[in-house]
């Protein structure tokens, strides 16, 4: 593996750096900004192709110095799948935030989750191990927390409990939480941290961030439940602080609040300046709608947009407490309405950029 015409053992650095897996994403990039906004060396993982331009946006919007802190950035084209080059990587390195993820709710994409989210975090994990004295920030999410009992909010003591209603997205993020808990017993040091729905101006396209678009095309349905959100921003800061407070051996959710379905979206048409949605979806509605769309993929041999798994989250009522992460940490979360207006105002720009 070539860095900038160099071999990446031979480079020999002067000074630590925080290596950053899935550096492209959302988290991701917002980790990057993070770190660099703090002055640390950062080291950056992408897969070969990866497109760029949400790491160009993100420090475009709001770094300093966007030029100059990106052309700081030491960028490495590399799969988590080499473990040998993976240790490599870890040469001069004090610190790694692992967030590269597969994030799915298809079942065509099994294999691809297994293989990144679980596999990929094993060998993280092990390199790290091998290696020795480098302490790791994994980024889980809710999706691997048990349920709660009682309707009570689900705080980090919750146990995972096997089930034939957990999405393949949730068995995959559990078995690689398991991983870095493997990596904890056996020495390492180690933070976890478990996102509820993470909210920030990504690809308008995928994720959270299409929600704004599909609201700005006019959203007339919203579904019953409930669910807890964080913007992406305090993901990142949150992440960092951790690790600053060499705070290991535990995970931290990391939830700003809780919201209908029908709040987020109203939140939402706001900032966008467009109607709030009016027509509660049913579960029946629900069910109906996702048996239409998997028809639909099988005729086009398009991905369905609705899939069992989500048709069903969505109509789920879930809270989340991150009650643990505040005391321990003294940090306070951004209140989702500024963190949905500040990415409305993003929206809006691109969207007149694009016309």
């Amino acid at each position: 593996m070539q860095l900038f015409g160099m071999t990446l053992i031979k480079l020999g650095y002067l000074c630590p750096m925080k290596l950053v897996t899935g550096a492209t994403g959302l988290v991701g990039s917002h980790l990057l900004l993070e770190l660099s906004n703090k002055g640390f060396a950062v080291r950056a993982m992408k897969r070969s192709g990866s497109d760029m331009s949400l790491v160009n946006k993100v420090f475009g919007l709001y770094a300093p110095n966007p030029l100059k802190q990106l052309s700081a950035i030491e960028w490495v084209e590399a799969d988590l799948t080499d473990i040998s080059l993976l240790e490599e990587l870890l040469e001069g390195v004090d610190g790694v935030f692992h967030c590269a993820a597969v994030v799915s709710f298809h079942p065509s994409r099994k294999r691809e989750m297994m293989l990144t989210n679980v596999k990929g975090t094993a060998n993280v994990v092990n390199a790290l191990l091998r290696v020795g004295g480098v302490p790791l920030c994994h980024v889980s999410s809710i999706a691997a927390l048990g349920r709660s009992e009682n309707n009570d909010a689900v705080t980090e003591e919750n146990l995972w409990k096997n089930s034939g209603s957990n999405s393949l997205y949730s068995v995959s993020k559990y078995a690689a939480e398991r991983e870095v808990w493997r990596g904890i017993a056996e020495g390492l040091e180690a933070v976890i941290v478990n996102p509820s729905v993470i909210l920030g101006p990504g690809s308008w396209h995928a994720g959270s961030s299409e929600l704004f678009a599909l609201v700005w095309k006019g959203l007339k349905f919203y579904t019953p439940g409930i669910n807890g959100y964080v913007d992406v921003r305090d993901v990142a800061r949150a992440m960092v602080l951790l690790t600053e407070k060499k705070i290991y051996g535990q995970r931290f959710i990391l939830s700003a609040a809780n919201l209908s379905y029908l709040e987020l979206f109203s939140m939402m048409a706001e900032g966008l300046g467009k109607q709030k949605p009016t027509i509660a979806v049913s579960p029946w509605m629900a069910e109906i709608a996702w048996r239409l769309m998997a028809v639909k993929g099988f005729f086009t041999g398009k991905t369905p947009a609705i899939t069992r798994e989500t048709a069903r989250s969505s109509l789920a009522r879930k809270t989340y407490s991150s009650e643990k992460f505040t005391r321990t940490s003294g940090m306070d979360f951004m209140p989702i309405r500024q963190s949905v207006g500040d990415i409305c105002q993003i929206f809006l720009k691109d969207h007149a950029a694009d016309h």
